[in-house]
């Protein structure tokens, strides 16, 4: 009897131990069904809260960014036409110069002495041209008197003829004796001109950027002359060479008023103008840009050439008009919500706005555009509007 209770006491453990593992089971399926159905129902229980903007009026301004460099707006690099040896050097960086003032004087010995032998054979020549001119006038008096002789009869033709052919004889001499005399003269004028050129000047008022040269170097002369100095002209007035984008270049025009800001003044805009638009394009790395040229009032002297320039070009701009932020346009409410909203036609956009704490769709035209905001033309929004930029939660 006792074992008979053992056994039974046995299956009553075991009957209970699967009754709380299927029971276990069964509560977590039911938990995992009634989550699902939180999930579902949950966006439809919870309140929506909107991220709106009250609609104003304000400037609308477009512009165009383009990167470019500082530079004079005129920059001249001095060579030397001649060869020589540097003998002296009368201006160093930084320093202003005027149009004409001497900057380098080349080594002028063989210059002067050429200047000087040009000279001696420039007096040569006219010697030579006195010379056969003695002689012209001497066969011209033997020519007329030759022909008087003829005339008498106390001489023969054949004299007359030779007494013709000297005096031809000496128009050539004395002809070729001048044109010897004019390229003689043409030499001096090379060798003093040489001379004058042995002294470099300034070609106009400016700014000694860059110097090249010292005293005692050898200048050759050629096709690709060594530059000796880079002078900028007026740096209380520069220009900014900007590159402009292929996809902008047909909205920016001449005259349109800019703005760029340098690494060197982070905190400072400087203003500038369009002064001139490149028709040739440049190509780095497959983009396509156009040369833009900015004027700059740099009296205060803070613009250096060659730094660096990020500028805004303005290519539109109108005041005092009705805008919302760009945010406004892009949003659209979730599905679930099941908003109605008209259908726009072409050319119009859709904008919501918060009436009485419901979202309504307003159909609008815009206009002008920039980073943050549009022109809204058309379309029943007012000043004092709440658009809605996004959706929260509560």
């Amino acid at each position: 009897m006792k074992r008979n209770r053992d056994v039974r006491a046995v299956l009553a453990e075991g009957q209970r131990r699967r009754f709380g593992w299927r029971g276990v089971a069964v509560l977590l399926a039911g938990l995992a069904v009634a989550g699902a159905g939180y999930l579902v129902l949950w966006p439809r229980s919870v309140a929506v809260s909107y991220v709106t903007h009250t609609v104003a009026r304000a400037d609308v301004v477009t512009t165009v960014i383009a990167t470019g460099s500082v530079q004079p707006t005129n920059m001249v690099e001095i060579s030397s036409e001649l060869s020589g040896v540097v003998d002296r050097v009368l201006v160093d960086d930084n320093e202003t110069v005027t149009a004409g003032q001497v900057l380098v004087h080349l080594d002028t010995s063989k210059l002067t002495a050429a200047v000087d032998q040009a000279q001696a054979a420039v007096a040569a020549r006219e010697a030579a041209v006195a010379e056969a001119q003695a002689g012209l006038d001497e066969l011209a008096d033997t020519l007329e008197r030759t022909r008087s002789l003829l005339q008498s009869e106390t001489t023969t033709r054949e004299r007359l003829v030779a007494a013709q052919a000297a005096h031809d004889r000496g128009l050539a001499t004395l002809a070729r004796a001048r044109a010897d005399l004019e390229l003689a003269r043409a030499e001096l004028t090379v060798a003093q001109t040489n001379l004058q050129r042995a002294c470099i000047c300034s070609p106009i008022n400016g700014v000694v950027l860059e110097r090249n040269v010292e005293v005692g170097q050898i200048v050759a002369s050629s096709f690709q002359a060594p530059v000796l100095f880079t002078i900028a002209e007026d740096l209380s007035r520069m220009q900014l060479e900007a590159d402009v984008d292929e996809a902008d270049i047909g909205r920016v025009s001449e005259g349109d008023r800019a703005s760029f800001t340098v690494d060197a003044f982070e905190n400072r805009v400087f203003p500038a103008t369009i002064q001139e638009l490149g028709f040739m394009p440049q190509t780095v790395d497959g983009i396509v840009t156009y040369r833009a040229v900015l004027s700059i009032d740099n009296e205060e002297r803070l613009l250096r050439p060659g730094m660096t320039a990020t500028a805004e070009i303005v290519t539109n701009e109108v005041a005092d008009v009705l805008v919302v932020p760009n945010a406004a346009l892009r949003f659209v409410p979730p599905a679930e919500l099941e908003l109605p909203a008209p259908s726009p036609a072409e050319g119009e956009r859709t904008v919501w706005v918060l009436r009485e704490a419901v979202p309504v769709a307003i159909l609008v035209r815009t206009g002008a555009s920039d980073d943050d905001a549009t022109e809204i033309v058309a379309g029943d929004l007012a000043a004092g509007d709440r658009v809605i930029l996004d959706i929260g939660t509560e």
